[in-house]
C-alpha cells in the first residue's frame, strides 16, 4: 500500500538582527525554558490522528530560534528525493511563511495535492518579503485552506486575510477561539486532509 505523505514543516523565532536575538535570548524567561508539557499538540498526534494510510514527515529545521530563510530552503531540499507526488504540505506559523514563499518562488519537486498554512504570517522580519504575486502557489497546489483564529496573540488574522487576497482560490477556515493553534486536537484539518 502507498501511503499518503504529509510534510509539516513548524514555526520558530526570526529577527531583524544578531543583537535583536541575542536580546530576545536575555530576555526569555526562564519558566517558559523549564515548562514542559504532558500534552501533546496537534502536529505531534499527526501520525496517530490520520493512521496507517498516511505517513507524516516533520522535519526538525534548522536553527528555529533564529530562523534563515536560505537555510530552511536546503533543508527542505534535502527531502526532494523522499517526497510523492500528491503530498500534502502544512505549515504552522513561521512554517505557513516559509512554504508560501517557498512554493511562490520555486518549483516543489513533486505534485502538491494540499496546502494548509496555519497561522502564518504574510510577512516576517529578517526575512525576504513574498513576491508581489503568490500566483505560482495556486499553479503548483490543488488545493489551499488558509487557517486563522480571531484570537491569535501571536499573528494578527490580518496576516489571514492578506493571504485569502492573495490566494483567491484558497479557502479561508476561521476560528475565533483557537489562539495560535497549539491545542492537543485540530479536527477541521484532519477532515481537510482526508477530503
Amino acid at each position: 500500500m502507498i501511503k499518503k505523505q504529509i510534510l509539516v514543516i513548524h514555526g520558530g523565532e526570526t529577527f531583524d538582527g544578531y543583537d535583536d536575538y541575542m536580546q530576545y535570548l536575555r530576555d526569555y524567561p526562564l519558566e517558559r525554558i523549564l515548562k514542559k508539557t504532558e500534552t501533546k499538540r496537534w502536529k505531534d498526534r499527526l501520525q496517530t490522528d490520520l493512521g496507517e494510510a498516511y505517513d507524516v514527515i516533520s522535519p526538525m529545521m534548522p536553527n528555529m530560534r533564529n530562523a534563515k530563510y536560505e537555510e530552511w530552503k536546503i533543508w527542505i531540499d534535502k527531502y526532494a528525493p523522499i517526497l510523492q507526488d500528491n503530498i500534502v504540505l502544512i505549515g504552522h506559523s513561521l512554517g505557513a511563511y516559509f512554504l508560501a514563499k517557498y512554493l511562490s518562488e520555486n518549483d516543489f519537486p513533486v505534485k502538491v495535492a494540499q496546502l494548509h498554512l496555519v497561522a502564518g504570517p504574510y510577512q516576517c522580519r529578517g526575512w525576504d518579503a513574498l513576491p508581489e504575486s503568490l500566483e505560482k502557489i495556486e499553479q503548483q497546489v490543488k488545493k489551499v485552506y488558509i487557517y486563522h483564529s480571531t484570537d491569535d496573540p501571536v499573528v494578527d488574522f490580518a496576516d489571514a486575510q492578506k493571504f485569502q487576497k492573495a490566494l483567491p482560490n484558497a479557502e479561508l477556515v476561521s476560528f475565533d477561539d483557537r489562539n495560535h493553534f497549539l491545542d492537543e486536537q485540530f479536527l477541521e484539518i484532519l477532515e481537510n486532509i482526508k477530503k
